[in-house]
């Protein structure tokens, strides 16, 4: 059975195997760095390294950074709108990751990003909005973190740069 190796991945793991499994959840004591107002990202990945599942919020809206856990933990095992809801059956083969965002910041220039670094949040005027975590396999170049994020949001084919709100963030990975 998968080990969780940090504070934030053991809640995932724990939040996600008691979803699945339909179990009245014992909450995990919240540790001081629980009790922070933080956005994170909850991912799912089998064994072999394929995405299962991977919802987040970019800015907070609960209460803190363990429910905020909680609930995206929940989403991505059971409403990330690319995949079926995880079984019981999967568990052993599915290991988690959490990323905990920074609060994101307007790009004035471009060459400010940096795919490795920071994440991206893409608006248009429309109201259209992706976002990409940062160190990404993959995504080696802005311009590719910029395309992704395009297509992810539903953008057409010809959307200016100039024409969009850029937003950087930091996330720290947890496993």
């Amino acid at each position: 059975m998968y080990e969780a190796k940090s504070i934030y991945v053991k809640l995932a793991w724990e939040t996600i195997k008691n979803y699945v499994a339909n179990i009245k959840e014992e909450k995990i004591d919240k540790s001081e760095e629980l009790k922070v107002k933080r956005s994170c990202f909850v991912t799912l990945h089998k064994k072999n390294g394929e995405l299962r599942g991977c919802i987040g919020t970019i800015l907070p809206v609960r209460e803190d950074l363990y429910e905020e856990i909680r609930g995206n933990a929940i989403s991505a095992c059971s409403r990330d709108p690319r995949f079926m809801a995880v079984t019981e059956d999967e568990l052993e083969n599915l290991t988690v990751s959490v990323d905990v965002l920074t609060e994101p910041e307007i790009v004035k220039n471009i060459e400010e990003l940096n795919p490795k670094i920071y994440g991206i949040i893409l608006v248009d005027q429309f109201g259209r909005q992706g976002v990409l975590l940062p160190d990404l396999d993959g995504v080696d170049t802005i311009d590719e973190q910029i395309s992704i994020v395009k297509q992810k949001a539903g953008m057409p084919f010809g959307t200016k740069i100039e024409d969009l709100t850029i937003y950087k963030f930091e996330a720290k990975r947890f496993f």
